[in-house]
C-alpha cells in the first residue's frame, strides 16, 4: 500500500515510517504542504496528513484532494484540539482526525479501517489468489507467483475495483503513478500480467478498460 504522509516534525515521521515500513506500506514524506499538492494524483491508497505544515496547510492540501478525488481515504494528525479545527478536517472531507500524542498502534488501526481494502485475498479462475494486503499473488499450488511492481499495481487497482471496470486513464495514474503512458504501453502490461494468470482472468470491456474475473472475495 501507499501512503502520502505530510508532517514535518523529523521525529514523528521517522517513527511512523519505521512503523508503517513494518507492515510492508509504502511512505512518501512531505514536510511542505506546496511540495505535495504535486504529487497527490500519484496513486496513493492513503493520505495521512499534519496540520500546520509550511507551504500549504493539511486542511488546504485535503481540499485539493477532495476536488480530484473523492474516495481516497485521508486521516488527520494535528495537536491542534479544537472544535471548530476538528469539524472543518470532516468538512473538507477527511475520514478521521487523530489528536497528537498519539500511540502508533492507533494509527495503524486507522489505516487497516480506512486505508486497507476490506477484501484481503482475491480468489481468482484455477485456484489462483491475489493477497492484497501483501501483494502476492499464489498459484494453485500456493505457490508465489513472481510479479514486477507494475504488475502487483495492476493487480491491486482490479481488487479495489472488484465488479467495477477499470479504464485506460485509472490504469495510467494508479500504476504509473502519475506519468504520461500510451494505450500500447498499457496493453503490454495487461499481456504480460495475463501470461502469469489463467486464462479469462482479465477480461476486455469493449475499448473501455478492463475488468478483473474473480472467484470470490
Amino acid at each position: 500500500m501507499k501512503i502520502l504522509l505530510l508532517e514535518d516534525n523529523k521525529r514523528l515521521s521517522n517513527l511512523i515510517i519505521e512503523a508503517l515500513g513494518q507492515k510492508n506500506y509504502h511512505i512518501d514524506l512531505f514536510e511542505d504542504g506546496k511540495q505535495a499538492i504535486d504529487a497527490i494524483d500519484d496513486g496513493y491508497d492513503c493520505f495521512i496528513l499534519d496540520i500546520n505544515v509550511p507551504g500549504l496547510d493539511g486542511l488546504s492540501l485535503l481540499k485539493e484532494i477532495r476536488s480530484m478525488d473523492k474516495c481516497t481515504p485521508a486521516i488527520i494528525i494535528s495537536a491542534n484540539t479544537e472544535l471548530e479545527s476538528i469539524q472543518e478536517a470532516y468538512k473538507k472531507g477527511c475520514d478521521e482526525y487523530l489528536k497528537k500524542p498519539f500511540y502508533m498502534y492507533e494509527l495503524e488501526k486507522k489505516i487497516e479501517k480506512f486505508c486497507v481494502s476490506e477484501n484481503l485475498r482475491i480468489g481468482l479462475q484455477s485456484g489462483f489468489c491475489f493477497d492484497v494486503l501483501k501483494e502476492i499473488l499464489h498459484d494453485k499450488n500456493q505457490k508465489e507467483v513472481k510479479l514486477a511492481k507494475k504488475e502487483i499495481l495492476l493487480l491491486t487497482l482490479f481488487a479495489k475495483n472488484l465488479d467495477k471496470v477499470v479504464t485506460f486513464e485509472q490504469i495510467e495514474q494508479y500504476v504509473w503513478e502519475g506519468d504520461l503512458t500510451t494505450v500500447e504501453n498499457i496493453r503490454a502490461l495487461i499481456k504480460r500480467l495475463r501470461r502469469k494468470l489463467p486464462n479469462n482472468t482479465i477480461l476486455n470491456q469493449g475499448g473501455m478498460g478492463y475488468k478483473l474475473n474473480y472467484i470470490s472475495k
